[in-house]
């Protein structure tokens, strides 16, 4: 075979290999990416899709009972001028706080206690006493506090029983601590999972050595132990209160008119067909959420949380 002839067959195969390449590139990152397309579409048809219309819809008016694409602030404006939503947002502000923190407070001790004091061997079996609520219906959960605080209920009951009490006890039932006790009852099991998961990873020969040293028990949590649980500490945080911030059910059923949040009212604007103005307080209630995200951003990193 004559040189020229053997220089062509190698020009022939080396642009061969140079489309393949691309080729071999492209199909490499479908195989790296293709496992995010379901979660593209579901994200993208089932929370980014209706997001766009919701910003939309905050955006327009309604008129005669019919959406007009007729862009103004108005819907915004008179959330903001009404009094009673004012309050109503001001109320689910503080009882959002309150519930978290109250969950939190309860569940920092009894993660600490559990990874600390309680044995590997019983502490999967009281971490399935947690998490045994998830196992019936959020709405049955719910309903059942109105069967033990009601007024025939079995707190009332109990306390005319051993003679506490003449009459039934009507403030243990829709009004906003009725709300909260309730928060804090569904949400207990996020925080608790969440922290102990951050304690688990702790290495307790720091907290040993730092009362060694002579720090005081609570200097040496909050010196010591506390700033490396705080990614678990914020997640938790994060797991309570974002969800309580959109709550619906529960201020519904156990709050009355005593009790209601903003959620309420973006389902009342709803089913008056006054889309617009829903709209207008559901993304308020996204717009605020984002923030509590981006205002704990430097504190949540994913590594620290994963133990990476």
């Amino acid at each position: 075979m004559s040189p020229s002839v053997r220089q062509a067959g190698v020009a022939v195969r080396g642009l061969g290999a140079g489309r393949s390449r691309p080729r071999a590139v492209l199909a490499a990152r479908l195989g790296e990416y293709g496992g995010f397309l379901p979660v593209l579409v579901l994200f993208g048809g089932f929370f980014l899709a209706p997001l766009v219309l919701i910003v939309a819809y905050s955006f327009w008016q309604v008129v005669d009972y019919q959406v007009v694409r007729s862009w103004t602030v108005d819907n915004y404006r008179y959330f903001l001028s009404v009094p009673t939503y004012v309050r109503t947002f001001i109320a689910t502000l503080w009882m959002t706080g309150l519930a978290t923190l109250l969950t939190i407070a309860i569940a920092f001790p009894f993660a600490y206690w559990l990874t600390r004091y309680v044995s590997r061997a019983w502490q999967r079996p009281l971490l399935l006493l947690v998490i045994i609520p998830f196992w019936t219906s959020y709405l049955l959960r719910v309903t059942s506090w109105i069967t033990i605080l009601g007024e025939k209920g079995l707190v009332n009951r109990a306390l005319e029983a051993l003679g506490l009490v003449h009459q039934p006890l009507s403030f243990l039932l829709y009004n906003r601590w009725a709300v909260i006790f309730v928060l804090v009852y569904l949400y207990f099991p996020f925080a608790a999972l969440t922290l102990f998961s951050a304690f688990e990873r702790f290495d307790w020969t720091q907290l040993k050595a730092a009362m060694d040293l002579g720090a005081p028990p609570l200097t040496a949590i909050r010196r010591v132990m506390i700033p490396q649980v705080r990614p678990g500490l914020i997640t938790a945080v994060i797991f309570v209160f974002i969800p309580v911030l959109g709550e619906y059910l529960t201020p519904q059923l156990v709050g009355g008119t005593d009790g209601v949040m903003i959620g309420n009212l973006v389902v009342n604007f709803f089913q008056g067909a006054q889309y617009t103005r829903g709209a207008a307080i559901a993304l308020l209630i996204a717009v605020l959420a984002v923030a509590v995200l981006v205002l704990f951003r430097r504190s949540l990193v994913v590594e620290q949380v994963y133990g990476r």
